[in-house]
């Protein structure tokens, strides 16, 4: 690994073991008549972006509606996800924390979930990348911040370009927003992890598969 200066990793079902929006539809909709149907629809939608066959801007513009999430349901959701970090993650967090200075988190997620799931691992806040959530003057989310780079199609490949991180690049991921990377030239190489889901048409394109973190290391 030493020969990538930068290394941009993923968030959802990557270095967690879900996908972040649908937890936090889980807790939002608790009491919701039509929990089941909406999660299944922010699933579904996650899953079109995923594998390419919907735009990025489109599916989060969809589901954020079907969240029907507060400021309030952050903190809870942070608890989540600590205890769904990526095994493999765990097993190796003395290598992360030793590298933390070349790692990058670039997601499209969201920051005001991410940060605070992440920093505890030694992940450094200025490195993570993610959108952000708009609120009403009650709380409600609303939507995603349409001028950040990651609310857009293709936003990991304009962000990049923006960043001019130090080269070369690996890009670890499971999503077809991170094959992007490898196919706009932002990075040299495209890892698909699949540690906690493969999604054929992803792995397909990738130059290296790896089945958790600790093949990095091997």
């Amino acid at each position: 690994m030493q020969e990538f200066a930068t290394i941009i990793i993923d968030f959802d079902s990557t270095l967690v073991q879900v996908e972040s929006l649908e937890d936090l539809a889980a807790l939002a909709l608790a009491d919701a008549d039509d929990r089941t149907e909406r999660i299944q629809a922010i699933a579904d939608l996650t899953n079109q972006a995923m594998t390419g066959t919907m735009g990025f801007d489109e599916a989060l513009a969809r589901r954020i509606p079907l969240l029907g999430a507060r400021r309030d349901h952050l903190s809870a959701l942070v608890e989540v996800l600590k205890q769904k970090y990526t095994p493999s993650l765990l097993r190796n967090e003395a290598w992360f924390r030793a590298n933390s200075e070349r790692l990058y988190v670039v997601s499209g997620g969201f920051r005001e979930f991410i940060v605070p799931v992440m920093e505890p691992l030694g992940f450094k806040q200025e490195h993570i990348f993610a959108n952000t959530f708009l609120f009403d003057d009650e709380g409600n989310i609303t939507g995603a911040d349409p001028t950040n780079f990651l609310a857009q199609d293709d936003g990991k490949t304009a962000l990049l370009r923006h960043l001019d991180l130090p080269r070369p690049r690996l890009i670890i991921g499971d999503g077809f927003s991170d094959y992007q990377l490898r196919a706009s030239g932002e990075c040299e190489q495209f890892y698909a992890l699949t540690e906690n889901i493969h999604r054929a048409e992803v792995v397909d394109r990738a130059d290296r598969i790896l089945t958790s973190f600790d093949e990095l290391l091997m």
